[in-house]
C-alpha cells in the first residue's frame, strides 16, 4: 500500500529558511517549553505550513500598515465592527488580499509565493510517497518517492524500494475493477439513444423511467461490472462540449451519450472503446407536389429536334401529296386543303408508329415511307426512354443530392441547420465553411425537425443513427439525401487517466464480440412507421403530366370545331 503526503523542502533537499526556523523554535522553547519537541525534525509538517501561512499574513499586514503611514491615508486594515463577531471584516479587504498575492519569501517549509487566481501557494510544493512495509516490529511507512515543482517525481533513496503485495519487487499486472463503486453517469435525452417514459407502479404512483440504447447499455455494463449507477438526466439545452467540461472538472464520472470521439475532446478527457459506429447524414424535406408544367411531356426532346421533326413531317407530307395525288384513289378528287391534310396525317401517323388509313401506291411514295419508318424507329425509342428517365428523376430529385452540393453552395448557408457546440459544428467549420460561422444555429436536436417542417431551414447535418430513426418512425415528411460521410464513433466520456478505464474498455469489447451491441441496435433503430408512405412518394402526379392533357383537350376542341364547321359548310353549300 502507498500513501501520499505533503512535506517541507528539507525532505527533498530544497532550500528552507533555517534562520527563521531557529528563531521560531527559540521563541517556542522560551515561552512554552513543555510542548516543544526538542528537535526540529519532530515538528509536524502541518505546523510548519501553518507558520508560513501566518508569517505571510503578518508580512501582508506590515506592508499595508507601511503604505498607510507613508500616504497619510485612512487605515486600510481598520476593522468594520459589528455586534456579530463573524461579521467583522477589513475596511479595504481587496487591497489586503492583493498584498498577500504579492508576498514572496523563503519560509521554513520552502519557497512561499501566491497568485490571485490560485487559492494555494504556487511554488514550494513538495510531496513524498511512502510504502507500507512489514518489519519485525510491525508495519512501517518507508519513503520511496519524492516530488517537487522543479524535479517532479524522483527516487527518495537508492536503498529504498517499493514492495508490492506478496513482498515482491514486481508491480501487479491486474486492473482495478468497479465492484461496488458508485458512478455518477450523465445522460442526455435524444431519440432513440435515451428517452423518458412515464410508468405506473403497483401502488398507482407515476414515475419516469429511462429507456433506449444507452440505458440498456448501462444495464449490460452493470451486470458485468457490478458498479452502482447514479444516472443523471441533464437538461436538453446543455451542449455536448459543456458535458466534456463537466467530466474534466469531476462533476460526472462518465457521460453515456451520442458523444463523438474527436482529437479536440481527447485533449481534455478520455474516451472508452466505441459503443456505437457513427457517421453523418443530411436531412431535408420530401419534395412536395410538383408545380404544373405544361411543357413537361415535350422535354425528352430538345426544341431544335421538335422543330426538325415538324419540318420533316411537313416536307414528307408534301412529297406524299406530290407522288400520290394522281395515282392513289384515297387522294383523288380532293380539295387542296384536304389533300395537304391527308398527306400530313400520313406522315405524322407513320412517324409515331401507328400508320394512316390509306396506303401509298407509287415507288417514290414507298421510299418516303421507308424514310419515315427509320425516323420513327429511332425517335419513338429515344422519346420513350428519355420520358421515363425524366419522370423517374423528377420523383426522386431533392433540393440537394449530398454533402458535395452543400460544399459547392447549392443551398444558402444560412438555410443549413447545425447543432452548435457539437462535433457536427467542428466538422462543418473544418470541411465546409473554412471556419466561417455562416450556418443556421440549432440549440437542440429537436429543432432540426421543427425548423425543416416550418421551412426555416432547407437541410441539416446530424448523426446518421438519429436521423434514420426519426425519418422512419416519426417525421415521414422528411427524408435523408446522399450517402453517409465523416465516419466516426461514439464513446463513453471519462476523465483522463481514470482508474477504471481498462476495465471499462475490456467489458465494452466483450459486449461487442458477443453481439450484444448489435442486438441493441436492432432493438432501437428499426422504425417502420413511415414505410407505408413509399407508394405515395413514387406515384406520378397529375401536375407532371398536365401539359399532355392540355394538349389532348386542345386537340379535342379543334376536332369539335372542325366537325361543326363541316356541318355548317355542308348545309350552306
Amino acid at each position: 500500500m502507498l500513501s501520499l503526503e505533503p512535506v517541507t523542502g528539507s525532505v527533498v533537499n530544497a532550500s528552507i529558511n533555517t534562520t527563521l526556523l531557529k528563531a521560531a523554535c527559540d521563541i517556542w522553547q522560551q515561552y512554552e517549553p513543555e510542548s516543544f519537541p526538542g528537535v526540529t525534525t519532530m515538528i509536524d509538517y502541518y505546523a510548519l505550513f501553518a507558520f508560513d501561512a501566518t508569517w505571510s499574513f503578518i508580512q501582508a499586514l506590515q506592508q499595508c500598515c507601511s503604505s498607510t503611514v507613508l500616504n497619510n491615508s485612512h487605515s486600510d486594515i481598520s476593522i468594520v465592527d459589528s455586534s456579530y463577531c463573524f461579521d467583522r471584516h477589513f475596511f479595504n479587504g481587496n487591497k489586503f488580499i492583493h498584498t498577500i498575492s504579492t508576498i514572496e519569501f523563503l519560509g521554513i517549509s520552502g519557497l512561499i509565493q501566491y497568485s490571485s487566481n490560485v487559492t494555494d501557494r504556487i511554488n514550494g510544493n513538495y510531496y513524498v510517497v511512502k510504502n507500507f512495509q512489514s518489519f519485525a516490529n510491525g508495519l512501517e511507512a518507508v519513503p520511496v518517492l519524492v516530488w517537487s515543482d522543479l524535479h517532479t517525481w524522483q527516487i527518495y533513496a537508492e536503498t529504498n524500494v517499493i514492495l508490492w503485495p506478496g513482498n515482491t519487487l514486481s508491480p501487479p499486472t491486474g486492473r482495478a475493477d468497479m465492484i461496488g463503486v458508485t458512478l455518477r453517469i450523465a445522460v442526455i435525452e435524444i431519440h432513440p439513444f435515451t428517452m423518458t417514459k412515464n410508468v405506473i407502479d403497483d401502488y398507482g404512483r407515476n414515475s419516469t423511467k429511462l429507456i433506449g440504447y444507452f440505458p440498456d447499455l448501462i444495464d449490460l455494463l452493470v451486470s458485468k461490472m457490478n458498479f452502482i449507477p447514479q444516472i443523471i438526466l441533464v437538461p436538453s439545452n446543455q451542449t455536448y462540449n459543456s458535458l466534456i467540461d463537466a467530466v474534466a472538472n469531476g462533476v460526472y464520472d462518465m457521460v453515456v451519450a451520442d458523444m463523438t470521439i474527436t482529437a479536440t475532446r481527447r485533449e481534455e478527457i478520455s474516451f472508452s472503446s466505441s459503443i456505437f459506429d457513427n457517421s453523418l447524414r443530411i436531412i431535408t424535406r420530401i419534395k412536395s407536389a410538383e408545380e404544373m408544367d405544361l411543357m413537361a411531356f415535350l422535354r425528352p426532346l430538345s426544341l431544335k429536334l421538335w422543330i426538325v421533326l415538324l419540318v420533316s413531317t411537313l416536307c414528307s407530307g408534301f412529297l406524299i401529296c406530290l407522288f400520290e395525288r394522281q395515282d392513289n384513289p384515297a387522294l383523288q378528287h380532293r380539295s387542296l386543303i384536304s389533300l395537304g391534310a391527308m398527306s400530313a396525317w400520313y406522315s405524322f401517323g407513320t412517324i409515331v408508329g401507328y400508320g394512316a388509313d390509306f396506303n401509298v401506291t407509287t415507288a417514290a411514295g414507298r421510299l418516303v415511307t421507308i424514310g419515315l419508318y427509320i425516323l420513327s424507329l429511332v425517335i419513338v425509342a429515344t422519346y420513350t426512354a428519355n420520358l421515363a428517365s425524366d419522370l423517374t428523376t423528377s420523383k426522386t430529385k431533392d433540393l440537394i443530392s449530398g454533402i458535395d452540393d452543400i460544399k459547392n453552395g447549392k443551398l444558402s448557408y444560412n438555410r443549413i441547420g447545425i447543432l452548435v457546440d457539437s462535433s457536427i459544428e467542428e466538422y462543418y467549420l473544418r470541411d465546409v465553411s473554412g471556419g466561417i460561422h455562416n450556418f443556421y444555429p440549432l440549440q437542440q436536436d429537436s429543432e432540426i425537425y421543427t425548423n425543416l417542417i416550418n421551412n426555416i431551414i432547407d437541410a441539416a447535418i446530424m448523426d446518421a443513427g438519429v436521423l434514420e430513426y426519426a425519418t422512419s418512425s416519426f417525421y415521414c415528411n422528411l427524408t435523408l439525401v446522399g450517402t453517409d460521410f465523416d465516419q466516426s464513433a461514439f464513446g463513453i466520456a471519462i476523465p483522463k487517466r481514470w482508474l477504471y478505464a481498462e476495465d471499462l474498455d475490456i467489458n465494452i469489447l466483450l459486449l461487442r464480440e458477443s453481439g450484444d451491441l448489435d442486438d441493441l441496435k436492432r432493438k432501437w433503430f428499426q422504425g417502420t412507421t413511415c414505410s407505408i408512405a413509399s407508394d405515395i412518394i413514387t406515384s406520378t402526379t397529375i401536375e407532371s403530366m398536365s401539359g399532355l392533357f392540355v394538349t389532348f383537350i386542345t386537340i379535342i376542341i379543334l376536332s369539335l370545331f372542325t366537325y361543326i364547321w363541316k356541318k355548317c359548310y355542308g348545309k350552306i353549300k
